[in-house]
């Protein structure tokens, strides 16, 4: 794991309401981060995602989840660092919403 999704799957490992898994498969894809019960994936993108070419396949892979039911978050590494509070209220919201 990058040291951004240390930081947040230690924050999702106190949310006792909800269980993630961690680098878990789904379909083809391996996702960051996934609660099945309510169906939500949690991407956390460094750099690497910023190409016009990877962003289109991860619009790609986030349709397919998406057509499986899931909803899709994706936060930018440095959010993890200058804003956890609102990415995990993002998620908590997110996660309250489907519920």
């Amino acid at each position: 794991m990058t040291p951004e999704e240390v930081i947040v799957w230690a924050r999702l490992r106190q949310m006792e309401a909800w269980k993630f898994r961690r680098q878990t498969v789904i379909g083809q894809y391996i996702v960051d981060f996934a609660c099945f019960e309510p169906k939500l994936v949690i991407e956390i993108d460094g750099s690497q995602h910023g190409s016009p070419r990877d962003r289109s396949k991860d619009r790609i892979r986030d349709d397919w989840l998406v057509s499986q039911g899931f909803d899709v978050l994706r936060f930018w590494n440095p959010e993890i660092h200058t804003n956890i509070n609102g990415v995990l209220e993002k998620i908590i919201s997110t996660l309250e919403a489907k519920t």
